[in-house]
């Protein structure tokens, strides 16, 4: 069944005319990267602790669930190159993958939920749920009740960044996904290096380029700043140039391009 569905979502991605430029046929997203975390791992319950205990399990998201369903969408490489060469504004095309690429994202939710009760399953996409919620928690900081990261890292997908994000097989520049059943699926393999093993400077300190390409400062040797970020990302940024680009979330995307991590796991 796993092969189905990765099958099912590689075929989506491919052919709705949602991935897909204004008057174009060129992708928001090239294929998904797609994993599978089991509902009960002790992980989802040590986000409990590690992000906070506001951060849902996937049984209650859904009654029975046995199995968390997760994707990779990478940004195409022509949207890549174009955010390479922005030193304060993310490009156009960096904008509209932001903001109607994310609506795809949305639909990919949306009909794998509806594939699967159409087989017999129970689906719920976590972030579609009317109990997701983002939040300003005191001892977490800026966070939701659904981390699609944490999601991933669960099913093996990638590990995290100096610049929070996460580096997959295919890179850092991504929007992520996932669905949760009571389908039970065999888990993929976890990564085996450690939660920061594909960020060079965690691995042996010899990049950090990340901190040079934010315009803010948001990102140190210590970390990312969420609150400075975050003021950029949904303050500046739109003001500056949503209007330009005729979108209400621009993102910004420049630590997740013209780094050794945008396309792939740096070998160092």
């Amino acid at each position: 069944m796993w092969e189905t569905i990765r099958a099912e979502i590689s075929h989506f991605v491919g052919e709705n005319w949602e991935n897909r430029f204004p008057n174009s046929n060129e992708p928001y997203f090239d294929d998904a990267l797609i994993g599978f975390a089991a509902a009960g791992d002790p992980l989802f319950r040590e986000y409990k602790r590690i992000i906070g205990d506001f951060h849902q399990l996937p049984d209650e998201i859904l009654n029975g669930a046995a199995t968390v369903i997760c994707w990779v969408l990478p940004v195409s490489r022509a949207t890549r190159v174009s955010n390479r060469h922005q030193e304060r504004w993310p490009s156009l095309e960096w904008s509209l993958t932001r903001n109607n690429g994310e609506n795809f994202n949305t639909a990919l939710r949306r009909h794998m939920v509806e594939w699967l009760e159409d087989r017999g399953h129970r689906a719920v996409a976590p972030q579609l749920a009317p109990g997701w919620r983002q939040l300003d928690d005191p001892s977490a900081g800026i966070a939701s009740s659904w981390s699609e990261r944490h999601a991933a890292y669960a099913a093996g997908l990638g590990t995290f960044s100096l610049n929070d994000g996460l580096i997959t097989a295919r890179g850092i520049a991504h929007r992520l996904g996932s669905v949760v059943t009571d389908l039970p699926l065999p888990p993929t393999s976890q990564n085996a290096g450690g939660y920061r093993s594909n960020c060079l400077y965690h691995r042996d300190g010899s990049c950090g380029i990340c901190i040079s390409r934010c315009p803010v400062g948001a990102i140190s040797r210590q970390g990312h700043d969420k609150e400075t970020c975050r003021g950029y990302v949904y303050g500046a940024v739109p003001e500056a140039v949503g209007e330009l680009y005729g979108v209400a979330q621009t993102g910004c995307g420049l630590c997740q391009t013209r780094v050794p991590c945008e396309e792939r796991i740096p070998s160092g």
